[in-house]
């Protein structure tokens, strides 16, 4: 099954576009992209790397790209926990709660 759609159940405010999952609010824009090992013949496959992209408003009102971090995890509840550790400590608050405007 595909890791970001079991990521869907840990991280309830994420939007599934069907190519990413995207936190968007006033300030942040993260989206989180799945990449997998095309190597269908190595029957001992690393878990999906899921990738985890940070870009923040400017003044101008665009998404100026920041940081990104790849996460190697198997566990879905072990990898959505860091996730979400890394995105509160990159925007510093909460994305698994939905944010009052």
């Amino acid at each position: 099954m595909n890791t970001l759609k079991l990521l869907m159940d840990y991280l309830p405010t994420a939007i599934y576009t069907g190519r990413c999952l995207l936190f968007i609010s006033e300030d942040w824009r993260i989206e989180l992209t799945e990449h997998k090992n095309k190597d269908f013949s190595n029957a001992n496959a690393e878990p999906s790397v899921i990738r985890v992209r940070t870009s923040k408003k400017a003044l101008n009102g665009e998404y100026v790209p920041g940081h990104y971090e790849d996460f190697h995890l198997g566990n879905p509840g072990e990898l959505a926990e860091q996730i979400e550790k890394y995105i509160q400590s990159t925007v510093g608050k909460n994305f698994k709660e939905r944010q009052g405007r």
